[in-house]
């Protein structure tokens, strides 16, 4: 039987600071690296055994696989990249406070922004450009 184990990443620095991040790469906590770590230690405790291992492009979640991989003993498996994986993209949210976009908005509009399948926040007036041309393959920024 096939079985499929879907894992978030540990506590990043913007859920410590309640902010919207979506694309942007922001790094784990200490509390985000013992999560992965003690999801591990429960893998490796339910004798779950993977084949193989997929994740985002962002930072947080590939060291938050590696984290697993490491303490349930499987750091050996192949490991994919895709930005499909990535989180939710919140365009001109990223980098508000999540307080502050209720309070701008409506609870209710940013519920819909957050739970719906087709609803879009806001866009950025320009593209991330930092590392977007390297991670997306992307060619519109200057």
């Amino acid at each position: 039987m096939v079985k499929l184990v879907l894992l978030r990443h540990g506590q990043s620095t913007a859920n410590e600071a309640n902010i919207y991040t979506g694309w942007s790469d922001m790094p784990l906590t200490q509390y985000g690296c013992q999560q992965a770590r003690e999801a591990g230690r429960k893998i490796l405790q339910n004798n779950l055994q993977f084949t193989q291992v997929h994740t985002s492009v962002l930072v947080r979640a590939i060291k938050t696989a590696n984290l697993v991989m490491q303490e349930s003993k499987q750091l050996y498996l192949p490991i994919s990249k895709t930005w499909r994986l990535n989180e939710r993209h919140y365009g001109a949210l990223r980098g508000l406070n999540k307080d502050f976009t209720k309070k701008k908005y409506g609870e209710k509009q940013v519920a819909l922004w957050r739970r719906s399948f087709d609803a879009k926040p806001p866009l950025l007036d320009h593209p991330l450009c930092n590392d977007v041309m390297k991670r997306y393959r992307m060619t519109y920024c200057r």
